[in-house]
C-alpha cells in the first residue's frame, strides 16, 4: 500500500477531500502524516480527528535551512512516504526534498496553468487576476512540483466557466469545488 504525506498551510479542505477519498476506498493508500507550515491551522484539527500524525515544521524555527531540510527529510522517511501532496501549502519545497522524491511531489493550483501561476499567484490573487483580465474560463491544475513555482509538468486540469456575475469569492468557491474532485482523482490514478 502506498503512503501519502500531505503538506498544508491553512484550512485543509483539499486535505479533507483526500481523507474522505481514502476512507471511502477511492484512493488505495494510507495518509501517514501531515506537515503543517504553521501551528493552529484547521488542517491540523482535521488530521487529529482522523488519527493522522502531524508535524509543524517552520523554517524560521531552525538555525539553518540545512537543519530544517534534515528534519523534513527525517520526518518523510519515518512516515515511509511514497507520495507528497501539497494541498494549500504556502512554502517552497526544499530542493533536497524534490531530489529525494523525484516525480513524487504534486500540487493543486487554482488556475489553468501555465496561466496565473508562479510567485504571488495564490488564493484570491489568482481569481482577481482572472477576472481583471476578462478570462472566459478558469479552473484548477494538478502538477508535479519542481524548483520553479507552478512550472512542473501538468498532470490534469478541470475548466470552470467564468460568469459575468462572478467576483473573486464566487469564482474561488466554484474552482475549489472542482479541486476537491480533481485532486483525489489524480492521487488515485497515481497510487492505485
Amino acid at each position: 500500500m502506498n503512503h501519502i504525506v500531505v503538506f498544508a498551510s491553512g484550512s485543509g479542505t483539499n486535505f479533507q477531500a483526500i481523507i474522505d477519498a481514502v476512507e471511502e476506498g477511492r484512493i488505495e493508500a494510507r495518509i501517514n502524516g501531515l506537515i503543517a507550515s504553521k501551528p493552529g491551522i484547521q488542517a491540523l484539527e482535521r488530521a487529529r480527528k482522523h488519527n493522522i500524525d502531524t508535524e509543524v515544521l517552520i523554517p524560521s524555527d531552525f538555525d539553518t535551512l540545512a537543519a530544517y531540510e534534515t528534519k523534513l527529510l527525517q520526518t518523510l522517511e519515518r512516515w515511509d512516504t511514497d507520495l507528497i501532496v501539497l494541498a494549500g501549502y504556502m512554502l517552497k519545497v526544499p530542493t533536497a526534498v524534490l531530489e529525494q522524491y523525484p516525480e513524487k511531489v504534486i500540487n493543486i493550483h487554482p488556475s489553468l496553468l501555465p496561466k496565473y501561476g508562479g510567485k504571488g499567484f495564490y488564493g484570491s490573487n489568482v481569481h482577481e487576476a482572472v477576472l481583471a483580465n476578462g478570462e472566459k474560463e478558469s479552473g484548477c491544475t494538478v502538477h508535479y512540483v519542481t524548483e520553479q513555482y507552478d512550472e512542473g509538468p501538468i498532470i490534469d486540469q478541470v475548466k470552470v466557466p467564468v460568469r459575468e456575475t462572478d467576483d473573486a469569492e464566487t469564482l474561488a468557491a466554484r474552482v475549489l469545488e472542482q479541486e476537491h474532485k480533481l485532486l483525489p482523482r489524480v492521487i488515485a490514478d497515481l497510487v492505485n
